[in-house]
């Protein structure tokens, strides 16, 4: 059967066809594993991808999504840059002046602490900052802070300056192995403020980033789900016709996603709308995190019920043979890992308790 490049991931039914989208996945197809390819190739999308809250929010998610129906690696080297994108206008940039590969740096984890501390020559970021990834290839990042009020904020920074330096790490993952994360040093690093003490995290581009990121895992489950489905139909060529459980798990899978994709598309029109943007808004019932939560959560359950569903029907013989599929499916099994499960429905439930729920 026909094993061209997948279209297009549409969240809504009135998606107008785009050429360009097309083009864009048919090189992102061609450059997968080839980070530097996929970096020069999310450079030049990114000039004319959409901004989140402009009017064309859907389209972004729907570029993201795609990309990671082809190559989930793909959407982690374009998800931050985009983002990054995003913060910078966010702050005042103008991002149509913004050059190179850009990631965000925004984690924190034991024994790393990254402190900014303003002087006669500006601010200057010394210390560590953890889970950076592929700094080594990046031109610049947004990164986050401790600053000497107790708060944290947003910093541009060129990583090519003297004073960075990146470790390699002992990436052993199976998933993302193109996308190694590791620990980044800085001493005395000149760096550009974005905003003041956290307003990074209060701004609502930070609810809007996390559900571009659950795009990508959607985008990802996609994939899955056009891989069972040929796989289907590629046995009912041979003439080995589905029997009824490999059909219901293909059913369930559908209505998985088509459920998660109508979610993303209402978000993004709410948020396009101005009703989905405010932070903290108990009496309508919403707040830009308490949404982000959801949708994360949300489809973070709608990708692990799919792999689970796939890899239970087509059994390990594509895991151990298939190549394209195997990579697909150890990249979204560790990329859908940043979201934290449990402790995020946690923090859900304490701002329903807020009353910050549509019900």
């Amino acid at each position: 059967m026909d094993r061209t490049v997948p279209g297009p991931v549409h969240f809504r039914s009135d998606a107008a066809p785009d050429a360009g989208l097309v083009t864009l996945l048919d090189g992102v197809a061609t450059a997968a594993g080839d980070v530097p390819a996929l970096l020069a190739i999310a450079r030049a999308a990114g000039t004319k991808a959409p901004l989140p809250g402009q009017g064309r929010t859907a389209a972004l998610w729907e570029l993201l999504a795609s990309v990671a129906a082809v190559d989930v690696a793909a959407a982690r080297i374009f998800e931050p840059h985009f983002d990054a994108l995003a913060i910078l206008a966010q702050s005042g940039r103008d991002p149509g002046q913004v050059r190179g590969a850009w990631g965000v740096f925004a984690a924190e984890g034991p024994g790393a602490r990254l402190e900014a501390k303003a002087g006669d020559a500006g601010i200057l970021l010394s210390g560590s900052k953890p889970w950076c990834s592929l700094a080594s290839k990046l031109d610049h990042a947004v990164i986050t802070a401790h600053t000497n009020t107790g708060g944290r904020a947003a910093f541009a920074v060129d990583l090519r300056q003297p004073g960075v330096t990146c470790e390699e790490p002992a990436w052993v993952a199976r998933g993302l192995r193109e996308i190694p994360s590791g620990t980044v040093h800085f001493s005395q690093v000149p760096a550009e403020p974005l905003g003041g003490d956290n307003w990074y995290f209060s701004r609502p581009g930070f609810a809007w980033g996390g559900m571009g990121v659950a795009a990508c895992w959607l985008g990802g489950a996609v994939g899955v789900a056009r891989d069972y489905r040929d796989s289907l139909i590629t046995a009912a060529e041979s003439g080995r016709e589905p029997d009824q459980l490999a059909l219901a798990a293909l059913g369930e899978t559908d209505r998985i996603l088509t459920a998660a994709l109508q979610y993303l598309a209402r978000t993004a029109s709410r948020i396009d709308a101005g009703t989905g943007t405010e932070e903290d808004k108990p009496d309508t019932g919403r707040s830009g995190w308490s949404e982000a939560l959801r949708v994360r959560g949300t489809v973070a359950s709608a990708v692990e019920r799919v792999l689970a569903l796939v890899t239970g029907n087509r059994g390990p013989a594509p895991l151990a043979f298939d190549e394209p599929y195997a990579k697909r499916m150890a990249d979204l099994a560790l990329y859908v890992r940043q979201h934290h499960g449990m402790r995020d429905d946690a923090q859900l439930g304490k701002l329903t308790l807020k009353e910050e729920h549509p019900w």
